[in-house]
C-alpha cells in the first residue's frame, strides 16, 4: 500500500540509536519528519544527515523533529552519529517492520527488487503533522540539501 497526503501515518514501536524506545504516538501534537535512507555512512546518507543535522535548529523552531530510520542496528547507528555528530535519533529498523509500514522497502524495477530482497530501505521523507497524518512526502530527496526541502514545506 502506498501511503498518500491526508492518510495517517502507521503507528509504530522501534529503537534508537541509544537503545530507547520510541513510538510514533509520542510525537502526536508536534510535526515529525521521518525519514528513511539506505545505509549508515554512505556518501547520499551522510549528506542527508549532515543537512538535517546543520538545519535542526530551524526545523525544531517550524515546530518539528527529526527520526532517521534504516536496517542497520543500533551499534552502526551509533557509529555514524558519533563520526558526523548527528543530532537526532537514528531508528535501527532492522527487521524492516517500520520501512514496510511505510511502503519505504521494494519498489519497482531491478534495484526495489534487490533493495527488497536485503531488506534495504529507500530514500523517502514523510513529513507527518500534529495529529499524526502524513502532510508531505518527498520521494526523491536531494541528499545535500534535504533540510532546505523539508523546512519549505513545514
Amino acid at each position: 500500500m502506498k501511503l498518500k497526503i491526508g492518510d495517517p501515518a502507521p503507528m509504530f514501536t522501534a529503537t534508537t540509536t541509544d537503545d530507547s524506545t520510541v513510538k510514533l504516538s509520542d510525537y502526536l501534537g508536534t510535526k515529525l519528519v521521518l525519514y528513511f535512507y539506505p545505509m549508515d555512512d554512505t556518501p547520499g546518507c551522510t549528506k542527508q544527515a549532515c543537512s538535517l543535522r546543520d538545519h535542526n535548529r530551524e526545523i525544531q523552531d517550524k515546530g518539528a523533529a527529526i527520526l532517521g530510520v534504516s536496517t542497520q542496528d543500533a551499534a552502526s547507528h551509533r557509529r555514524f552519529t558519533e563520526k558526523y555528530h548527528l543530532n537526532f535519533p537514528l531508528i535501527a529498523d532492522t527487521d524492516g517492520a517500520v520501512a514496510r509500514a511505510y511502503g519505504a522497502v521494494g519498489g519497482g524495477g531491478l534495484m526495489g527488487a534487490a533493495a527488497s530482497l536485503f531488506g534495504v530501505a529507500n530514500r523517502i521523507t514523510f513529513i507527518i503533522d500534529e495529529s499524526g497524518h502524513i502532510a508531505h512526502i518527498i520521494d526523491k530527496p536531494d541528499c545535500a540539501n534535504h533540510a532546505e526541502e523539508v523546512l519549505r514545506l513545514l
